[in-house]
């Protein structure tokens, strides 16, 4: 891939700030993720935990370092953009999503595959199910927020005609929706009564994408006001409600603002956004210059493999470090020792990750799909296989007590595969070229 041709080649049309912001927060999600993990090694035993349950003082933070709202706005926009064109060229729903799918679907192909080996054969070898169970939960918990977001996807078309005809009374409905799906969700205790919101809180924030193409937040003062709504919106509901600071789930917490998603996240993202769309001018001035843009354009180019294999890099150096007497895990959390091996512990985990991408990236870049469109209700059975088989692995992992789920991860691949989305054997065949600077979705 040759990142200065690519570079060269960006249509000045291109809206930078997209791609910027798409690359931005996976960054900020695989770093906050390798620094929230607590784990250290105390009589040869690993002890996990996350600074988030030793530290209050770091739960303010959340409302930097939880950018999945500004993923989902991000995606809005480039959704949006993506399915109008479909349009212009007479595209059909069907053959849309099934495009969406592949992009989505075909990086996490190889993941759950590698994860059902490594599961198999540890599980065969001897290694408890329970230590496999929150190693598998851990490296897979990027796939929770995917499953949320290829429903999100793909309910796009039809959000974005509700936005073209309500405007911003969609995006208060929407809103007001995950508010009584929240009250519904603590009134009976249910977390499952909660997750809609999944879809309903970021189908919100997704919105947000839609009125930034739409030039319906044109001007620094309708921003700040949206950062505004959201600032007092989330304030507001953790005074009155039993909402949490704390942005990212706690260990053994009775109520969470991330799972289920609840509707402080969507204030959140109002907050977020308005904040850095207001930057978008010298944003967008700064990514005229090469090496900032070449930057953007090179972790977009590998954006999904990044999201989805940091946490197993982790995992990975977690498990060699205790292959040999848990070296470099026995300082105590947020000791001073802690905090002095982070830029090191920060380093490894991203060389095994790009290790990870090397060999993986390839996934990233299928072949344009020249088949007729499927039927539409093939496309949706596929999302709902791969959204299904996904939720239900980051919530449980691939090991229980009675062995190697070996199904789960099967669910969603047999859900793209025997649909047709992703053809077997043409999932790694696309050319760099493809990538164009930093995808629009």
């Amino acid at each position: 891939m040759d990142v200065g041709a690519l570079a060269e080649a960006t249509p000045d049309s291109r809206n930078r700030v997209v791609d910027f912001l798409r690359a931005l927060a996976i960054l900020v999600v695989a770093f906050g993720h390798w620094t929230a993990a607590a784990v250290v090694v105390r009589d040869g035993s690993l002890v996990p935990d996350q600074i988030l349950n030793l530290a209050t003082w770091t739960h303010p933070l959340t409302w930097v370092i939880q950018v999945m709202p500004v993923f989902f706005m991000v995606g809005g926009y480039a959704n949006a953009l993506s399915w109008r064109s479909a349009r212009r060229r007479g595209e059909g729903y069907a053959a849309w999503l099934r495009s969406r799918l592949r992009r989505l679907g075909t990086p996490v192909i190889p993941l759950l595959i590698v994860w059902l080996a490594i599961a198999s054969i540890a599980y065969a070898a001897g290694v408890p199910g329970g230590t496999l169970r929150t190693a598998s939960q851990v490296a897979l918990v990027p796939t929770w927020f995917l499953a949320a977001y290829v429903m999100v996807v793909a309910l796009a078309p039809a959000a974005l005609a509700l936005w073209e005809r309500l405007g911003w009374w969609a995006v208060a409905g929407f809103l007001l929706l995950g508010g009584l799906v929240d009250l519904v969700s603590i009134r009976t205790g249910s977390d499952l009564a909660g997750f809609p919101n999944y879809v309903i809180v970021f189908g919100a924030v997704h919105m947000i994408g839609f009125a930034w193409l739409d030039g319906r937040l044109h001007g620094i003062r309708i921003r700040l006001l949206l950062a505004a709504i959201g600032a007092v919106g989330t304030v507001l509901l953790l005074w009155l409600g039993p909402y949490p600071v704390s942005m990212v789930g706690l260990d053994n917490a009775t109520f969470n603002n991330s799972f289920p998603t609840r509707v402080t996240l969507g204030f959140l993202g109002l907050l977020q956004g308005g904040l850095l769309l207001a930057l978008e001018p010298v944003l967008e001035r700064w990514l005229r210059r090469p090496k900032p843009w070449r930057f953007t354009i090179l972790v977009n180019a590998r954006i999904m493999t990044l999201y989805l294999w940091h946490l197993t890099a982790m995992v990975l150096v977690i498990g060699v470090s205790l292959a040999l007497g848990g070296f470099g895990l026995h300082s105590e959390p947020l000791s001073r020792a802690w905090w002095a091996t982070r830029p090191l512990w920060w380093a490894v985990l991203a060389a095994v990750t790009i290790g990870c991408i090397a060999v993986f990236g390839r996934f990233e870049s299928p072949a344009k799909d020249e088949r007729p469109a499927p039927p539409a209700w093939l496309a949706v059975l596929a999302c709902v296989a791969m959204c299904a088989g996904l939720g239900v692995m980051a919530m449980f992992g691939i090991v229980d007590r009675d062995g190697v789920n070996w199904w789960w991860p099967l669910v969603p691949i047999a859900g793209l595969t025997l649909t047709g989305m992703i053809p077997l054997g043409r999932g790694r065949t696309g050319s760099s070229s493809s990538l164009g600077a930093g995808r629009a979705g």
